[in-house]
């Protein structure tokens, strides 16, 4: 491991702390650790993941000035949330439709090892990361079943570590999501 996997790996635990304690901290964080992420698979050509993490990095900024809104309204201790809307859902299927066979068929053209799990974990990685800045409950069952598909794929692909770190993240989104659900209000 380089020291900028190390890096990565310490702000990755710290933010999924932070994720489910809703602190606005996490962003930052989650900035420096998709910073990190970023850079080390530029460095090592993997573009899509690299291309993920420049996402996550944006969103970290958009999803930081939404929750310092949102978390003026609830009491210290309160997880602010918003309900998702028919339309959300309904956009949220249809992107994570057209955007896995989108995906599915740039990694085939690529070679990637295991283009279905690939392309499954990226666009739900892509729609748990806007439902997390938009603080909806549900991203958690997002990512319980992003982090599945990226635990089968880490096994597949013959990365047993990271396969044991996805399957923390499985059982941390399991308890964020009744975290969120017992501590959260619901904004108008």
């Amino acid at each position: 491991m380089t020291n900028i996997e190390v890096f990565a790996l310490v702000t990755g635990v710290i933010y999924v702390i932070l994720e489910i304690m809703q602190k606005n901290a996490m962003w930052v964080v989650g900035i420096l650790t998709a910073s990190a992420c970023a850079f080390s698979f530029a460095v090592n050509h993997v573009w899509a993941s690299m291309g993920l993490n420049i996402y996550y990095v944006v969103m970290s900024v958009i999803g930081f000035c939404k929750w310092r809104k949102d978390g003026a309204q609830v009491s210290e201790g309160e997880i602010h949330l918003h309900p998702v809307t028919k339309g959300t859902a309904f956009w949220s299927a249809v992107a994570a439709m057209a955007g896995t066979l989108f995906f599915l068929w740039i990694l085939r053209i690529t070679g990637d090892a295991a283009p279905e799990l690939d392309a499954a974990a990226t666009v739900l990685s892509i729609i748990g990361t806007w439902w997390l800045a938009m603080s909806h409950l549900e991203q958690w069952f997002i990512w319980i079943v992003a982090d599945i598909i990226t635990t089968t794929l880490c096994i597949v692909t013959g990365q047993y570590a990271m396969a044991v770190l996805y399957f923390a993240y499985i059982l941390s989104a399991v308890y964020g999501y009744f975290h969120w659900k017992r501590h959260g209000k619901y904004l108008t």
